[in-house]
């Protein structure tokens, strides 16, 4: 009785194993088919000459640029240029109406004859009164004359020496003024202080205009040297740490696009101070304006749209991945052992069994904890039928593809689509399989 008892445990016992065992067999096969598979698209890491640019646009300006404002006012009665023509150094521009200075000028010239006439007045009793008291000198030591006749003559010689010297001041006053009008005069006729073309003329004849020698005038016209034109783009503070003088860059002109046209240049300067745009709005930019020559001539009209692709580093024969291959997740948690082991060391201390002290192990463990909660950048590789993820690090990079400096190595097959599939569903282990992916509405 007591063996067919234990028998009838045994085949229960049995019975239960084998059914646990099927279940969980059934439970990894259900797990298996509810695990998605995510579709991607490989490519093999290789080995390319990288050039790293940046982009700005900007506008086509002339090199050289006049603005021509007077410095006198009053009435444009001539002005024989147009908006478009072609002027040569020299060449009349316009003239401005020329009585009321023309009349100051012959008003400065009778000032100076006058005062001229009385330095010659005031030299003639300065010899006067010398030869008065050379004369009473003469009879004081005759003792024909009193002191006080001496002394009369000679305050009326120092008298007249101080008119003299007064007068000559008064004339240098008047040739002053004669010479202020003379140039007002002239600068009633404006000529051109270059060639060039008449590129915007806002003024037309019969205006009256505003000028001083102090400031700025009214803005008559502005004439360029079109056959020197450069391109005046503004760039990020970002990027502009990344450009030096005389780097190289492509230029396309919206003008020319039609063409398929591209022009070069070289970047010949750098503004200093930045330019902020839409400040104290959400839009606030600082910019940064940078100039690029033109190398090609062309028939550019200044204030054209132009892009601009300017070479910053470049690598040759470096490993690659494309762009979009690399991503960011958070980091791993440390395992639980991992963390006891560091805390062993916090208190045994450093490599060298020297305690270390309260306030840096605080600061250690705060720093990497900040660290872990940064995510990393990471690419996927193709590993069979699962996704392994990769730390890496990042160099420069292009339209394309980017440099990896550590984390990969040539020929190994990295994930380098689709963009969903890359930023949010791909984990380290996942099942993958190759193929078309569903349009990414978000990359949209």
């Amino acid at each position: 009785m007591a063996k067919s008892k234990t028998k009838s445990r045994r085949k229960l016992i049995v019975f239960t194993v084998i059914l646990l065992a099927l279940g969980g067999l059934a439970w990894w096969a259900f797990s298996r088919k509810q695990e998605v598979v995510i579709t991607v698209q490989t490519e093999k890491i290789k080995r390319r000459d990288l050039t790293e640019l940046v982009v700005a646009t900007g506008k086509i300006q002339p090199v050289v640029q006049v603005v021509i404002n007077p410095e006198v006012s009053g009435e444009i009665i001539e002005l024989p240029v147009k908006e478009g023509q072609a002027v040569k150094k020299g060449d009349l521009l316009l003239r401005i109406k020329p009585d009321f200075y023309d009349a100051n000028r012959n008003s400065a010239n009778a000032s100076l004859k006058s005062s001229q006439a009385g330095e010659e007045l005031a030299k003639a009793n300065m010899a006067k009164a010398e030869i008065e008291l050379r004369r009473a000198e003469g009879l004081f030591k005759s003792s024909l004359i009193s002191d006080s006749q001496l002394l009369d003559a000679k305050t009326s010689f120092d008298v007249a020496r101080a008119q003299h010297e007064s007068s000559t001041h008064q004339t240098d006053v008047a040739r002053a003024s004669l010479a202020r009008a003379d140039e007002d005069l002239k600068k009633t006729t404006i000529t051109s202080p270059t060639d060039g073309t008449v590129t915007k003329l806002k003024s037309q004849r019969g205006e009256r205009v505003v000028g001083t020698a102090m400031m700025a005038g009214t803005e008559i016209m502005t004439i360029a040297q079109l056959d020197d034109m450069e391109a005046r783009v503004e760039i990020g503070e970002i990027d502009v740490v990344l450009i030096a003088i005389g780097q190289k860059a492509r230029l396309e002109v919206d003008a020319f696009r039609e063409r398929d046209r591209k022009f070069t240049g070289i970047v010949t300067e750098i503004a200093n101070a930045a330019k902020s745009t839409g400040v104290g709005t959400q839009q606030e930019a600082t910019k940064f304006e940078v100039k690029i020559r033109v190398q090609e001539k062309e028939i550019f009209r200044p204030g054209m749209s132009v892009t601009a692709e300017i070479e910053t580093r470049y690598r040759t024969n470096v490993l690659t991945v494309p762009i979009q291959s690399v991503t960011t997740r958070m980091p791993k948690a440390e395992s639980k052992t991992n963390l006891v082991a560091q805390g062993t060391n916090h208190v045994a201390g450093g490599s060298n069994g020297d305690p270390k002290p309260k306030d840096e192990t605080k600061d250690t463990a705060a720093k990497k904890k900040e660290d872990a909660r940064k995510p990393i950048e990471v690419v996927f590789l193709s590993e069979g039928t699962k996704a392994k993820q990769i730390p890496v690090k990042r160099g420069i990079s292009d339209e394309s593809f980017v440099e990896i400096v550590e984390g990969l190595a040539e020929g190994q097959e990295v994930v380098s689509g689709g963009y969903k599939a890359i930023n949010r569903e791909l984990e380290d282990g996942k099942l993958i399989k190759l193929g078309v992916p569903a349009v990414d509405t978000e990359k949209k």
